[in-house]
């Protein structure tokens, strides 16, 4: 199949099959920019027309402000205007996030992912006000991120139905495990969903997402891309055939009790392509993680 999405859909306002992608670092534990170039170019040319930086499987946590920018400056120079780079910008702190907003829309951004503020667990109408004011910061679109699972507060549907209002606030990556509160946010919202637990890829995009970001897709961005091609195509069975076939692979890497940051990484290095130790707190999975990893990967490539 050939991988054509229109990036430029008004109902894909980041692309279609947008990958997480890890920030690669050296074995001494800096930023390998090089690696990133290559990787980014790699995930393009095998399927994704939209890469996210910076976000949880970036390590956000671990990076500063000034690797983040650069991260996006190399990134941008590798792929050129071919996919939109979305840009995690997320933090704690409502000032703080704001400024890396207007820090990406100077390296280069299409648009920038914004996660609810996390540990302070603030109120619904704290929430919106926090979205608001960073949606106001620049001139970006804006992917609000729900994944109360990390941050310990849901962006509740009817919070996301009235932040729907803001010109720039215009998708969610969802990982809410809430299907129907996406449905019903779906239903009511012109707001691209954009599946970001790789499980629910199809299912998601069966009930009218824009797509994905995928975490997998750092490993095989063709099989992702595949999956929703078969879908435009038609081909509903084929598409459910191929979600299934990827299942063990992303179970593995995003189900089994290691951040999906640690199993791509080992995935990729394991596989000869950028990637590069975590940094702490996280530790980089063992041998034998890395080679089950590997044996997934070939059965999904092979089979």
């Amino acid at each position: 199949m050939t991988h054509s999405p229109d990036s430029a859909h008004p109902s894909r306002p980041f692309g279609r099959t947008l990958c997480a992608m890890v920030t690669p670092f050296t074995d001494a534990g800096t930023l390998d920019l090089d690696g990133a170039r290559r990787l980014a170019a790699r995930l393009v040319t095998d399927g994704c027309d939209g890469l996210v930086l910076n976000g949880t499987t970036g390590e956000s946590p671990t990076t500063t402000d000034a690797e983040k920018s650069e991260l996006i400056a190399a990134v941008r120079e590798a792929v050129g205007e071919r996919v939109r780079l979305v840009a995690g910008v997320g933090t704690a702190d409502t000032l703080h996030t704001a400024d890396l907003a207007r820090a990406a829309e100077k390296a280069g951004a299409d648009g920038v992912l914004v996660v609810s503020p996390y540990y302070s667990r603030p109120p619904q109408d704290a929430l919106e006000a926090h979205f608001l004011e960073v949606a106001d910061a620049t001139g970006l679109p804006v992917m609000l991120y729900d994944i109360p699972g990390r941050t310990g507060t849901r962006i509740e549907p009817e919070t996301l139905v009235r932040l729907a209002a803001h010109p720039s606030i215009v998708a969610v990556k969802d990982c809410s495990y809430d299907f129907l509160g996406a449905q019903k946010v779906l239903a009511r919202t012109e707001l691209a969903y954009y599946a970001g637990c790789d499980e629910h890829i199809l299912a998601l995009y069966a009930v009218g997402a824009a797509g994905c970001v995928s975490t997998v897709a750092n490993v095989v961005p063709g099989h992702v891309a595949a999956i929703l091609d078969a879908f435009d195509a038609g081909d509903t069975a084929i598409a459910a055939r191929l979600q299934l076939r990827a299942t063990p692979l992303i179970e593995a890497m995003t189900a089994a009790g290691l951040p999906g940051t640690v199993t791509a990484k080992a995935l990729l290095t394991a596989l000869g392509r950028p990637g590069g130790p975590v940094r702490a707190p996280l530790r980089s999975a063992d041998r034998g993680t890395a080679d089950g990893l590997r044996a997934l990967h070939e059965e999904l490539s092979t089979g």
